[in-house]
C-alpha cells in the first residue's frame, strides 16, 4: 500500500510539477504586492484542486456516457501523456512555455497558473486514470485524492516561498527539473499504455 501511495505521489508530482510553477508564478506576480501574491497563490491552488476533483468525480462517468471504455482511454491518455512528456523534454520547458501565455488582461491566477500550469492536461488524465472505479475502492480513491491534494498543497507552499526558492534554482534550474519530470512522465505514460493494451486484449503477462 505504501508503495502504491508513493507511486501515486510521484505520478501527480510529475504532472503537476510544483517546482516548474515557481518561475511561472514569479513572472505572473512581478508587479504584485505581497498580499496580492498570497491571494493569487491561494486562488490558483484552490482552482486547480477544484478542476482535478471535478475530473476525479465525474471523469469516468463522462467516458461511460459517451461509450468509451477506460482501457481505450488509458491507451489514448497514455499516448497523450507520452507526447506531453516529450514536449517537456525536447520542446520548451514548463516555465518557458507557460510564461509565454501571460497576458495582463487575464486573471493570471486562473490562466496560466491554475490551468495549464497546475491542472495540466497530464494532471487531468492522471486524475481519471488513477481513480478507476473498477480497480479502486472508495477508500483507495479517497487516499489517491488526498495524495493529489497534498501535491497541490506543496505547489501552494512553493508559490508562497517562490522568491526565496527562485534564488537557489533560477530559470535554468527549473527548466532542468521540468525536463527530468518529463523523463519520469514518459515511464508513467508507457506503463499506462502497456497496462491498457494488456487489459483490452486480455493478455496474461
Amino acid at each position: 500500500m505504501l508503495n502504491e501511495i508513493l507511486k501515486t505521489f510521484i505520478a501527480f508530482f510529475t504532472v503537476i510539477d510544483p517546482i516548474g510553477t515557481i518561475p511561472v508564478f514569479i513572472a505572473v506576480t512581478a508587479s504584485s504586492t505581497a498580499e496580492q501574491k498570497n491571494r493569487m497563490a491561494l486562488k490558483a491552488a484552490t482552482t486547480a484542486a477544484g478542476v482535478l476533483l471535478f475530473f476525479i468525480v465525474i471523469g469516468e462517468l463522462v467516458l461511460n456516457a459517451i461509450g468509451v471504455s477506460l482501457e481505450v482511454f488509458q491507451i489514448g491518455g497514455g499516448i497523450v501523456l507520452f507526447l506531453f512528456a516529450l514536449s517537456m523534454i525536447f520542446g520548451e520547458s514548463k516555465p518557458e512555455e507557460e510564461c509565454s501565455h501571460i497576458d495582463v488582461q487575464d486573471d493570471k491566477a486562473i490562466f496560466p497558473l491554475a490551468m495549464p500550469s497546475l491542472a495540466s492536461p497530464g494532471a487531468i488524465l492522471a486524475a481519471i486514470l488513477l481513480t478507476e472505479n473498477e480497480k479502486h475502492t472508495i477508500t483507495d480513491q479517497a487516499v489517491i485524492t488526498i495524495v493529489m491534494l497534498s501535491v497541490i498543497l506543496i505547489a501552494w507552499i512553493f508559490m508562497r516561498l517562490s522568491s526565496k526558492l527562485f534564488k537557489y534554482i533560477g530559470n535554468s534550474g527549473a527548466s532542468i527539473i521540468s525536463r527530468i519530470m518529463g523523463l519520469i512522465l514518459t515511464a508513467v505514460a508507457i506503463d499506462n499504455i502497456l497496462s491498457g493494451i494488456t487489459i483490452y486484449f486480455g493478455l496474461n503477462l
